[in-house]
């Protein structure tokens, strides 16, 4: 029976197109400035915050309890933004939840520049966050349902290339010190406004249109966004048959309750597992206490805010090289590559803390070992968070999947936050530097046995592989798929 269910779906399986147009056309390429410009305001508005608390803690008096909770507060709302902004994307579509993002974006940097007082500035940060995690729930989806396969990876990873220009950015305004506080986060409302003049020209996404019955306006704009005279009818095909198969299989899947059975449940073990280990591997740690870490280990305050300005062009230069090879070495083989590297760097980062060899004469040796870490980590791992996030889900339940892992993304990074300087304070930074050398070891671990390769891959592709029971790494060999069977209902639980 199992091999006449295959045949039957092979009959029944979309065409696939290898041959798909990978130009990139006007509207593309403003698409990705539109996620270039998320991704700054997530790394500026995030990474501000580092050299901000030095201004902030002696303006307002305050101690390290509320310096946790303005670090983390920008954390909390993202996790209500990615989460809310799954259903307001899958009801208005992605275009239109992006601009309402662009406004809060505003919003929230203007009312954190005026706070007057620590507890109006924490809310001013959550506003702020909501918009950041909106942002990170729908960008990169948004971008993905309008890249074709071949260039998927290069164009989502603009949004994590523009994090990296955020937090460099944002590194060099700290360290300057000639920048008020509330200038350096109000400021952040240009970049908004911009965002939403451009969404005012894109176009939906044509998958969405396809899921709301909108299949000649998805027509049209697919015919807009590749290049001209390109056919584009084998990629409408696979999209409209794939969403027709959903629609008739025996367990729909739709929304929230969709991401329940245990077809789906591979790929959210995956992006969720991915999105947590991005920040157990130590990037939080590194961007948002730096500083302070450093200025209580002995460094001048002028020196470690240097020092951050080295780690943020650390993680652009990284970002940069990790765009460009990305879709020909392959998300899996990277992420493999760089990880033990990051893992090595906190081991010895650790040990020169625990020794006591931490002053002034092993200086350049703390700056290498951080140094060496945003290498390693910015290069591989941080690449995969909201790459595989866009890339992994079906098109019925994408944008819950999207939020379930970017709200995981964002809880980690909260409890990291809230945590990190009590932590310290109680074990030590040598200690600590080992803990989170151990989370790399297990995100090795975690990426070698769970995450395929999903480098080269129509989205359509990825869903049917995953459809038929088929998402270990095991059944995604070479970097290029063939042709592959749907289902018309899910694999057998």
């Amino acid at each position: 029976m199992a091999e006449a269910r295959t045949q039957t779906s092979r009959r029944s399986a979309p065409q696939r197109s290898e041959s798909a147009p990978a130009q990139f056309t006007g509207l593309l390429v403003a698409a990705a400035v539109v996620s270039a410009i998320a991704g700054l305001l997530y790394g500026y508005d995030t990474g501000i915050i580092s050299g901000a608390l030095l201004q902030i803690k002696k303006e307002f008096g305050i101690g390290s309890g509320m310096q946790q909770v303005i670090a983390s507060s920008i954390l909390l709302g993202a996790v209500i933004g990615a989460l809310i902004c799954s259903r307001v994307s899958e009801r208005i579509g992605r275009r239109r939840t992006i601009r309402v993002i662009s406004c809060v974006f505003v919003v929230g940097a203007i009312g954190s520049a005026i706070a007057p007082t620590p507890i109006l500035l924490s809310v001013g940060r959550l506003i702020l966050g909501f918009a950041v995690g909106g942002g990170t729930q729908t960008v990169p989806m948004y971008v993905a349902e309008l890249a074709p396969p071949q260039r998927r990876g290069r164009l989502v990873l603009t949004f994590q290339l523009a994090i990296g220009v955020g937090i460099v950015i944002s590194t060099i305004v700290g360290a300057t010190g000639a920048i008020s506080w509330r200038t350096a986060i109000g400021s952040a409302a240009a970049p908004a406004t911009l965002m939403l003049i451009l969404m005012l020209r894109l176009p939906e996404s044509p998958r969405w249109l396809i899921k709301d019955d909108q299949q000649d306006a998805a027509r049209q704009v697919l015919g807009r966004i590749r290049p001209s005279g390109a056919n584009i009818d084998p990629e409408m095909h696979d999209i409209v048959e794939l969403e027709q198969q959903e629609r008739q299989a025996p367990e729909r899947c739709r929304g929230w309750s969709g991401l329940r059975p245990r077809w789906i449940r591979p790929a959210l073990i995956v992006g969720c597992g991915i999105a947590i280990f991005t920040q157990l591997s130590g990037i939080e740690m590194i961007i948002y206490y730096s500083p302070t870490i450093l200025t209580n280990n002995g460094f001048s305050t002028s020196a470690a805010l240097r020092v951050s300005v080295g780690l943020g062009v650390t993680y652009l230069v990284m970002m940069i090289v990790g765009l460009s090879i990305v879709d020909r070495v392959g998300r899996r083989r990277l992420t493999l590559t760089m990880v033990p590297g990051a893992a090595v760097s906190l081991t010895v980062l650790g040990a020169l803390f625990v020794t006591g060899n931490s002053g002034r004469s092993s200086t350049w040796f703390i700056i290498a070992c951080l140094i060496v870490f945003m290498f390693f980590n910015a290069g591989g791992l941080q690449l995969m968070g909201w790459l595989t996030g866009s890339e992994i889900y079906p098109l019925a339940v994408r944008s819950a999947g999207t939020s379930a892992q970017a709200a995981t993304l964002w809880s980690t990074n909260l409890l990291i936050t809230l945590t990190l300087l009590t932590i310290i304070n109680g074990i030590g930074v040598g200690p600590t530097m080992w803990l989170y050398a151990g989370f790399n070891v297990a995100a090795f671990l975690f990426v070698w046995r769970r995450m395929p390769e999903l480098t080269g891959r129509s989205l359509e592709q990825i869903e049917t592989q995953l459809r038929d029971g088929r998402f270990r790494p095991e059944d995604f060999s070479g970097t290029r798929a063939p042709p592959t069977p749907v289902s018309s209902a899910p694999a057998a639980t």
